[in-house]
């Protein structure tokens, strides 16, 4: 059964600080601070669609740093949703803060209303790219928040950025690795993108910063989302919701409104070379099997795979096997028995 969010927006409310690259009123769109009311019509409106999911459904609050805004605030949008889940109509409640604004009487308090699922907004795990995005919390207290976190039985997400000012390739695979050793349940993956109104804008004009080039994220967190994968770690999301204020107020980075697709495909694309030095495929037209969900994959976006195969000599016929695995590819030459 697939797992899915009531996402409640609570923007840039309870930070301590100004990261260098946010801006979340323009990347939820949302500047309006939720009451409880919106709590519950948020709920009842996503009851009505959602039918008999609603058990694997979690009232999510995301946007801001849910455990550091003001204890009564916290408690009066927990109030709201906990009624949903201890009747058992609901999941559990799913919420998103900072790794230095956990501790035990915290978890305590989220225990106490249903909450099922936190997600830390790590970003890094390199103190310096921490420092120069003036994030506020070091590695270390990722590390210690999780600890917490999973020894008192909740769900442990955890969320990482790809391209941070001062960050690099080597830097972001050091991130990844270490946040895997964590043991998450879930991770999201979030290329940089710089808008205006941030530190990181003034940054990008000034030459201080170059974006990741879309490619680029693509190549790395295509690789990355293999080794979580390899790690049984689920990627929850890559790249940023498509939102139209997203649109309006991005000044530059590697944005795609869909940025999984793109790895998919790269990963797939990857795989295909793997079997075509594998299978000796030889210039000339080629039969390749792939699973029926994973077609559109192969083929790319505006058919650039095919189009990449057929810059090197090979014209690509594809081929649907059930029996094959999500990224699995199987290759023949044309005319050619397997």
């Amino acid at each position: 059964m697939k797992h899915s969010n009531i996402a409640i927006f609570v923007p840039h409310n309870g930070c301590p600080h100004q990261c260098s690259f946010c801006n979340q009123k323009e990347i939820t769109g949302q500047a309006y601070q939720p009451v409880p009311e919106d709590v519950i019509g948020a709920v009842d409106t996503a009851r009505n669609s959602l039918g008999d999911q609603t058990k694997n459904t979690e009232i999510a609050f995301f946007g801001g740093s849910f455990t550091a805004i003001d204890r009564s605030y916290m408690t009066e949008l927990l109030s709201a949703a906990a009624p949903f889940v201890q009747s058992g109509e609901f999941g559990g409640i799913r919420i998103s803060t900072r790794p230095d604004a956990i501790d035990r009487e915290i978890l305590e308090i989220l225990k106490s209303y249903g909450v099922t699922s936190i997600e830390l907004g790590a970003q890094s795990m390199c103190d310096d790219v921490l420092a120069a995005n003036r994030r506020g919390h070091s590695a270390a207290d990722v590390e210690n928040a999780s600890a917490l976190i999973k020894n008192d039985g909740f769900s442990l997400g955890l969320q990482m950025m790809t391209g941070l000012y001062q960050s690099s390739y080597e830097k972001d695979k050091y991130t990844a690795e270490r946040l895997a050793a964590l043991g998450p349940d879930t991770v999201r993956i979030y290329p940089t993108v710089v808008m205006r109104g941030t530190e990181l804008f003034d940054l990008y004009q000034n030459g201080d910063y170059l974006p990741q080039k879309l490619e680029n994220a693509v190549a790395l967190c295509a690789e990355l989302l293999c080794f979580f994968e390899e790690k049984h770690i689920k990627v929850i999301r890559l790249g940023l919701h498509d939102s139209g204020s997203l649109h309006e107020n991005m000044a530059a980075g590697a944005y795609h409104p869909a940025f999984r697709e793109l790895c998919e495909s790269e990963i797939i694309y990857q795989k295909t070379l793997d079997e075509i030095r594998h299978s000796n495929i030889q210039n000339g037209t080629a039969e390749f099997y792939v699973n029926p969900r994973s077609v559109s994959r192969f083929i790319g976006q505006k058919r650039r795979n095919l189009e990449r195969l057929k810059a090197l000599g090979i014209i690509a016929v594809v081929r649907q096997d059930t029996a094959l695995s999500k990224y699995e590819v199987k290759a023949r030459q044309y005319g050619i028995n397997l």
